[in-house]
């Protein structure tokens, strides 16, 4: 993958628990960190970052442009100013965070801008988040086959969207998943309790790996540092075939993020 298949969200932290949340993540082995602008906690992402004294190389920086900054003549000089924030001369990732269809700004035009950032050095790779999959032909369309990498969208065991998933495959796109657990549904379920008792593992490792298995990057958040290192252990729990098949019947369309105005018809 040319994305870290591990990382730290930050949606929904801001001021000193971030600050702490994002500390705590580089100094148990954490490396990649996923932030927005529309989160308010960039400037907070940079200080934890640069008070880490963690190398910038070893770092994989993702932010995501909001929508008021879509135009052509706003997306780089927003994205400059996530950078200042960020404490950064660029992002190693940068994502169109909402299709936001109708909001005033075509899709070519800011997918053509955030080409346009990747060639000026800004950010290392460019991507999209939330899209379906007919709005993922048009970004691949928009700036060329290869250039996309990655998808973000929402994936639990309640939620598997196996036709967008599979579609994304299909074009070589990684996927990024992002509310793995659901906000904490999942972590109540029984079938998920059961398969972790196997394992001796936590609910929310099971959950984690189930998605890592099928090849999506996680980006779990927490803002305390024993889930941050207990999500880590993830990475070393496999779960066998009977799991994948239990878990596979969870499905529900349970999905927890759906804002009017922003989102697609998902598929």
């Amino acid at each position: 993958m040319s994305i870290p298949s591990f990382g730290a969200g930050t949606f929904r932290l801001t001021g000193q628990t971030v600050i702490d949340s994002v500390s705590n993540a580089l100094d148990l082995g954490y490396r990649a960190i996923d932030t927005a602008q529309i989160y308010g906690n960039e400037a907070e992402v940079g200080q934890a970052v640069a008070d880490s004294g963690v190398p910038r190389s070893e770092l994989f920086l993702t932010t995501k442009i909001w929508t008021e900054n879509y135009a052509a003549g706003k997306l780089l000089p927003s994205l400059r100013e996530s950078l200042d924030k960020l404490r950064t001369d660029y992002v190693d990732l940068t994502l169109i965070h909402w299709p936001a269809p109708g909001n005033g700004v075509a899709l070519p035009e800011y997918m053509a801008a955030l080409a346009e950032a990747k060639a000026a050095g800004l950010t290392r790779r460019i991507g999209v988040s939330n899209f379906n999959i007919e709005l993922t032909r048009q970004a691949i369309a928009a700036v060329g086959k290869g250039e996309i990498a990655t998808n973000q969208i929402e994936l639990s065991p309640y939620l598997q969207s196996r036709a967008l998933t599979a579609f994304l495959k299909e074009q070589g796109i990684p996927v990024t998943s992002y509310m793995t657990l659901a906000y904490g549904k999942v972590l109540q379920d029984p079938v998920l309790q059961q398969i972790a008792a196997k394992h001796g593992a936590t609910v929310a490792q099971v959950a984690l790996a189930w998605a890592l298995q099928l090849g999506y990057a996680v980006i779990p958040s927490s803002t305390k540092r024993a889930n941050l290192a207990g999500n880590l252990k993830a990475r070393e729990l496999h779960l066998d075939a009977a799991d994948m098949a239990l878990i596979a019947t969870l499905e529900r369309n349970g999905r927890e993020v759906n804002p009017a105005g922003l989102a697609p018809e998902w598929d």
